[in-house]
């Protein structure tokens, strides 16, 4: 195979391994992928491997032939089933609510909104109402605003719809939205200050899969008092548990 400069050559000859197996009907050794492109067998081996972590093949236990995975299947949807989302991070959600101190939920985007697809109570006594299966708003949230710094097209989507005023602080202007997201992309967390509900803050970092991709926002939500210092800056303890909790999903996910 041809290598041009400038490219990457791992990803064409993942892409040749994916047209093979796309061409036959038959399941493939790793001896007969390699045979068919020119390839050791030991480099046909780690790209089939990589292709199976990610989901793009699959190997069959009992005979080790590879065929193509249900993981291209969801290439044209969002990706993560919510309901797998919400069975890795179970665990660690509980930890970040025990060490916050704080409310949690795990978001997604879904139709111009975030789906609360799982919620912890603060970790006291008082009064509180489930949250799973509701819908906030994606600007004026920190898990909204944690989804949108990392799609171009759910951002886009976002303004068209109309970015409704919460409170007075909520961002209503494209470019305030579109700074406070690169803010977000740059320190790699969300932050909302009383731009929902006056005296409400929330905390939220991004949920990744293999290569990054973000599928889901993990975040606390409380007083503005308890999340945040006199300049209404996020306290940094509570920003470290959030984004370790997001790392550790993460790892879950991807893994």
């Amino acid at each position: 195979m041809s290598h041009v400069p400038g490219m990457i050559q791992s990803i064409e000859r993942s892409s040749a391994v994916l047209r093979l197996l796309a061409a036959g009907p038959d399941r493939l050794r790793v001896k007969e992928i390699a045979d068919a492109l020119g390839l050791p067998k030991s480099t046909a081996h780690s790209i089939l491997r990589t292709l199976e972590h990610v989901g793009f093949v699959e190997q069959d236990p009992r005979t080790a032939r590879y065929r193509l995975g249900r993981g291209l299947l969801d290439l044209g949807s969002a990706g993560m089933d919510a309901n797998e989302l919400r069975g890795r991070a179970l665990n660690w959600a509980d930890a970040l609510a025990a060490r916050s101190g704080e409310e949690v939920r795990l978001g997604v985007l879904d139709d111009n909104r975030v789906l609360v697809v799982h919620h912890v109570f603060r970790p006291d006594d008082s009064a509180q109402s489930l949250d799973t299966g509701v819908r906030l708003p994606l600007h004026a949230t920190a898990l909204g605003k944690v989804l949108l710094a990392y799609s171009a097209p759910a951002e886009e989507s976002a303004v068209a719809a109309g970015l409704d005023p919460y409170t007075r602080r909520t961002l209503i202007d494209r470019r305030e939205l579109a700074d406070a997201l690169t803010e977000t992309r740059t320190r790699g967390w969300g932050l909302s200050v009383e731009e929902w509900r006056p005296g409400v803050a929330g905390i939220a970092a991004p949920v990744r899969t293999s290569g990054g991709l973000v599928v889901g926002a993990v975040g606390i939500a409380g007083p503005v008092e308890r999340l945040t210092d006199t300049r209404r800056q996020a306290r940094p303890a509570l920003v470290e548990h959030v984004v370790a909790a997001a790392r550790s999903i993460s790892r879950d996910v991807a893994g």
